[in-house]
């Protein structure tokens, strides 16, 4: 039976083994990151057209701060449907989805007709720079980093022995960092265990660190969401061991 390790952190590593796991497909976690909290001043909401929103674990941080009733009442623009729903439930009231990634979020920002200032709370580790991808059309965005994801020390002895030896068939990885972080803790598998390794990624930049360290076997999500993960999951253990 095909097994895969789940690299994101948690709280949604368990959600995607659970969804796994009703895909009859066996899953364990390893998260590679885990969220701190920053302690930084925010700015007041007054003042600012809307919220954007390119992570549910800034909404978790807001309110693990106790900060997310404040800006509540402001428009939210979440770059992909998780991230809004991640709003919804902290109790922001007018929220919409871009569906998509850092360059759909900017094409939505442009034709709302939102000129900011635009609050934007975030990792300390931003795969986009979006203040300078809204500078162009003319709109102002006051960026609070809010947490960090920080990188663990070491994979655990059973799951590098489970990769090595060719007991987990695959790996999903959700971020350019995370791969980064897999590259660098994976580091003792030689050239043909990492070949034989199937590496399940949301994009093609999150490939890349991937492929740069000769991990050749790459599989990439149809849209850089969660849906199309458990599609690109299913359709692998699916080639493995037939229908």
């Amino acid at each position: 039976m095909t097994r895969m390790l789940v690299t994101r952190p948690e709280p949604d590593a368990q959600s995607s083994v659970a969804r796994l796991q009703a895909l009859d497909i066996v899953a364990l976690a390893a998260p590679l990151m885990e969220r701190v909290t920053l302690q930084v001043s925010l700015p007041p909401a007054d003042g600012f057209a809307a919220v954007v929103l390119t992570s549910a674990n800034a909404v978790r941080t807001l309110v693990d701060r106790g900060d997310a009733a404040a800006y509540a009442h402001l428009p939210v623009l979440a770059v992909g449907d998780r991230t809004a729903r991640e709003a919804e439930a902290a109790g922001f009231e007018r929220v919409s989805s871009a569906a998509g990634n850092a360059d759909d979020l900017v094409n939505a920002i442009g034709l709302s007709g939102l000129k900011g200032p635009l609050f934007y709370p975030t990792g300390k580790h931003q795969s986009a720079d979006l203040a300078k991808a809204l500078a162009p059309l003319g709109v102002m965005v006051a960026t609070a980093k809010v947490y960090d994801m920080v990188a663990i020390s070491a994979l655990p002895a059973a799951v590098l022995e489970g990769l090595g030896a060719g007991s987990i068939n695959a790996v999903l990885v959700y971020s350019r960092r995370t791969a980064e972080i897999f590259a660098d803790l994976a580091q003792s598998l030689d050239r043909a265990q990492r070949q034989a390794l199937a590496m399940l990624c949301m994009s093609e930049a999150v490939a890349e660190p991937l492929l740069e360290t000769h991990f050749n076997r790459i599989s990439l999500a149809d849209r850089p969401d969660e849906d199309a993960m458990m599609a690109l999951a299913l359709g692998f253990a699916r080639a493995q061991t037939g229908p």
